[in-house]
């Protein structure tokens, strides 16, 4: 069973369960791929180090009958990242699994099926809960993840990318957060009705909207974190203005290293970390540095748009089906050029360097467009722990960049919670 190494901030350490731990029933996969006395000292702490990712992606697949939780899937082959099985290989603890959206336009039709697309994702990674109940469990708090963690199990906390289900009453932020949501963005890839985003070439408000504002305020109130990953940089100033606990960069980047706007410039990475707050470094590839496509694929993504349009939010289930089927195959026959895990590693320790492992993670957006050459999925996580003891970084360091600075963060939201939430929440 893991050790919970909490960053220091929290106060103390959890000790540890016994150092292999049981067979899962569901899967029959040994919860380390190792015994002790086979790791590498790397590995070994990578084991008894509580490893969460703050961006999974993976309820995207929870509706796809091709997708197993409890089978071991393969990147090559379904290009999938996460499964319980990958999760014992590579050590992922848990970490936040999202409910997404995608951007669609700002009337009251479209807010409503984003709104419903939203809860049945939610249903889903409580489903997954229930249906793996002796392999994972929902966590509502940093309480939670220690209990989780202590009995071998996986933690699922849920985030929100993109408010834009919310519509525009923000109190249906607390119907979510009855249900566990924990972290919301209030904005993807184009404005919201809340924000302007990092990619929208035309800003529509200079950072947060009036009903931005008015989403902040009340997730400071219930106790959820605001991430501002997509958010454009006056939006992420605004909310450091305006919120009144620090904010998490669920899975963002440095600017200084590669120049795109969804990454973040060091000024503002700072003024992050000053408050408080934490970066979680993605594993985006084109996040990660300039990867221009073969002339063949940029023709065959061309007559896939000319078929489908580019706007998955306005397909109906049939044509967004048979879209999906057809990028897969598209990217098959013309893979998407890659990244590498040196570049991650160069984003990552950049960014360590620079506001320093008391303020920075790891959201590497697994089953969202993450992954690179040398770290194709989640089994390959025990090589950053590898690479951050190379470059010299303490246990207690990559404790706290593994799992320690965000729940620290989340237990500092937590306390400042001034919300009346009643009797103990209905659904948790």
């Amino acid at each position: 069973m893991k050790k919970l190494l909490l960053s220091v901030a929290l106060g103390a350490l959890l000790a540890a369960c016994a150092p292999d731990a049981p067979q899962s029933a569901e899967t029959g996969v040994d919860k380390a791929p190792a015994t002790a006395a086979a790791r590498t000292p790397a590995e070994d702490l990578h084991f008894r180090t509580l490893v969460l990712d703050t961006h999974l992606d993976t309820p995207a697949y929870f509706h796809n009958p091709d997708y197993t939780f409890s089978k071991r899937g393969n990147f090559d082959e379904d290009g999938t990242h996460v499964d319980l099985p990958r999760m014992n290989e590579g050590g992922l603890d848990g970490g936040f699994w999202v409910i997404f959206t995608p951007q669609g336009p700002l009337d009251e039709a479209s807010y409503l099926a984003a709104r419903n697309m939203a809860v049945l994702r939610q249903m889903s990674i409580r489903e997954l809960a229930a249906k793996y109940s002796s392999d994972v469990a929902l966590a509502f708090s940093t309480a939670d993840a220690e209990r989780i963690a202590a009995e071998g199990k996986k933690i699922v906390f849920q985030s929100m990318e993109n408010a834009y289900p919310l519509g525009t009453d923000v109190s249906m932020l607390d119907t979510f957060y009855a249900g566990g949501l924990r972290m919301i963005a209030p904005v993807h890839f184009r404005n919201s009705q809340f924000a302007d985003s990092a990619t929208d070439v035309n800003p529509a408000y200079g950072g947060l909207s009036p009903l931005g504002e008015a989403l902040v305020r009340r997730a400071n109130e219930l106790g959820v974190m605001l991430d501002g990953s997509h958010a454009s940089d006056e939006t992420v100033r605004d909310i450091l203005a305006l919120s009144t606990t620090p904010i998490i960069l669920s899975h963002s980047g440095p600017k200084a290293v590669y120049d795109h706007p969804r990454n973040v410039p060091d000024d503002l990475l700072i003024a992050i970390a000053e408050d408080g707050g934490v970066i979680q470094i993605n594993a985006y590839g084109s996040y990660l540095e300039a990867l221009p496509a073969s002339p063949e694929r940029l023709a065959a993504i061309a007559e896939l748009e000319a078929q489908f349009g580019r706007d998955t939010s306005a397909m109906d289930d049939a044509t967004r089906d048979a879209y999906r089927a057809a990028y897969k195959a598209l990217n098959k026959a013309f893979p998407p050029p890659r990244s590498t895990f040196e570049k991650f590693m160069e984003h990552l320790l950049y960014t360590l360097e620079l506001v320093g492992p008391e303020h920075v993670g790891v959201g590497a957006d697994w089953d969202g467009g993450g992954g690179v050459d040398g770290m194709k999925d989640i089994v390959d996580l025990p090589k950053v722990t590898a690479r951050l003891i190379e470059a010299g970084y303490s246990e207690e360091d990559i404790a706290n960049i593994w799992g320690g600075n965000v729940l620290r963060l989340m237990s500092e939201v937590e306390a400042a919670r001034t919300a009346d939430l009643g009797s103990p929440d209905v659904l948790n």
